[in-house]
């Protein structure tokens, strides 16, 4: 069994997206033929790209990583395992609501074969939600935590997402803005709190970005509780303008416990979409994504507890 927690700086890039890529990004629908999956393989070198140009100008190594699936970035995974950088990779479908592995009970046999730093999985959960859908998500998440704490080289990371119930938006007249300044804050821990209790146990928590330093305090309090001092926090992007990702930067990074960011779009997607649509050259698009992933690790930096 491996010591439980991550607590060392960790600034992710990611881009594990898969069906916002094939609808948002290139406007398909459908299944996918293997030239259009080699589209979309070839555009994700470019976020790649930036990821190592950000590291070759000074981002830290050892504090860096790269969060991108198997479908799209296989070939991805394997060169950055080669030059030893930090990887995560999903195991969660795509664009569901409840989550389910990818490769239903094959999932362990995929985390063996790309042996990711972190496997990761993007839930949605309210606590207040469907308790029967809840319930299923819960099983299946503490047979991956129970695989990848006993039988596994690779942590366990959990984007935990808490989108609004209808009732509770009907509390707050629909505000989405006072949702999460003043519901989703107090929602998160009560579902940290849930599925610790349920025996899902991850090693890093990546969470929504909150504006309080306070909410962020409570939530490396549940995070870490019980003997699990060394679970670390991570913030993301949410996909949101680039001020308000600083924002969230610059609160959790005041905060022990939060050790770093996943921001993905805010960082690759105008690039990606400008050099896709032939309005600027691959080389302005690498560099443009290297500069932004190096301003939010400085951001992060400067903003630590001395």
């Amino acid at each position: 069994m491996k010591t439980l927690g991550y607590d060392q700086p960790l600034y992710i890039l990611p881009f594990d997206h898969r069906g916002s890529f094939v609808t948002k990004m290139f406007g398909w629908q459908g299944s996918l033929t293997p030239a259009q999956t080699a589209e979309i393989a070839t555009a994700k070198q470019v976020i790649y790209d930036g990821f190592k140009t950000a590291i070759a100008e000074g981002a830290p190594k050892n504090k860096a990583g790269i969060l991108v699936d198997e479908q799209f970035g296989a070939a991805i995974l394997r060169d950055a395992k080669a030059n030893g950088f930090t990887t995560a990779c999903p195991a969660e479908k795509s664009g569901q609501d409840e989550f389910d592995f990818e490769y239903g009970d094959d999932f362990a046999k995929h985390i063996e074969a790309i042996q990711p730093t972190f496997s990761k999985v993007l839930v949605r959960y309210n606590p207040e939600g469907n308790p029967a859908l809840n319930q299923r998500q819960v099983a299946r998440l503490k047979k991956l935590s129970d695989y990848l704490h006993s039988q596994s080289e690779s942590r366990f990371m959990f984007e935990l997402l808490v989108p609004a119930e209808k009732a509770q938006l009907e509390r707050i007249k629909g505000d989405k803005k006072v949702y999460d300044l003043e519901l989703r804050p107090k929602l998160m821990v009560q579902a940290i709190n849930q599925l610790q209790d349920a025996g899902v146990e991850p090693d890093v928590w990546k969470i929504e970005g909150l504006d309080r330093h306070e909410d962020c305090e409570k939530i490396v309090s549940i995070a870490r509780c019980g003997g699990r001092d060394k679970v670390g926090c991570i913030v993301l992007g949410r996909g949101e303008d680039e001020k308000k990702v600083r924002e969230w930067l610059r609160t959790a990074a005041g905060v022990k416990g939060f050790i770093g960011f996943a921001v993905g779009r805010t960082d690759f997607w105008d690039p990606l979409v400008n050099f896709l649509a032939n309005k600027t050259s691959r080389d302005v698009a690498v560099a443009k994504i290297a500069r932004r992933y190096r301003e939010f690790v400085e951001i992060f930096e400067h903003a630590r507890p001395s």
